[in-house]
């Protein structure tokens, strides 16, 4: 949040202004503002000393957080995305932190890290689209965390059994219906971490 300098309104009453940017960072609880030249790849970016687990176990009574990516090259669909989740798809899901990648090299270095917990391509992206680069995660990485595929109509549904996606959402994005979505892969996700 960014406070803009004390100001006089119409009837001379000083007002400070406060805006919201659209990129925000979720981290530990508090809210970075970006500047737009930078990309959160290079801000999530983890230290060779960070012991995380690939897979960290979630337990939504300390608070703890699950990583969703959202890989486009259209700021504007990575916003739409950020903001039909929100902080919370649904109420039996943890919170989400957002990790933005526009480039495909920064989506494989992020899964090579680990910690992310829902990959969401966008299948309109060029030069490398989200279900290339589906089909890449699902045959490199062990245990590949689900992924969510936008495709540009309904009709390009049948491509997800190519690239193996999780989920399908066409464009126009609905926001209750990528939510619900992505609700469903990651409750699939905490019950496939939980001991039996």
């Amino acid at each position: 949040m960014r406070s803009r300098p004390e100001g006089r309104d119409r009837k001379g009453v000083g007002v400070t202004r406060r805006t919201f940017s659209c990129r925000k960072a979720l981290t530990s609880g508090s809210i970075r503002v970006l500047p737009p030249y930078l990309t959160y790849a290079a801000l999530n970016m983890r230290s060779p000393e960070d012991t995380q687990p690939r897979h960290r176990q979630v337990d939504m009574t300390r608070g703890e957080t699950m990583t969703v990516l959202v890989y486009s090259d259209d700021r504007n669909t990575r916003r739409k995305v950020t903001l039909a989740l929100g902080r919370r798809p649904a109420v039996d899901v943890p919170f989400v932190e957002y990790l933005e990648c526009a480039t495909e090299p920064a989506v494989i270095e992020a899964m090579d890290k680990g910690g992310i917990d829902l990959v969401i391509l966008d299948g309109e992206t060029a030069p490398a689209g989200g279900m290339g680069v589906c089909r890449q995660l699902k045959d490199e990485i062990y245990n590949c965390p689900p992924v969510l595929t936008l495709v540009g109509r309904p009709q390009d549904a049948w491509l997800a059994t190519w690239c193996r996606a999780d989920a399908v959402v066409a464009h126009p994005l609905d926001p209750r219906t990528l939510a619900d979505a992505a609700a469903d892969l990651i409750r699939g996700r905490i019950a496939g971490r939980q001991p039996a």
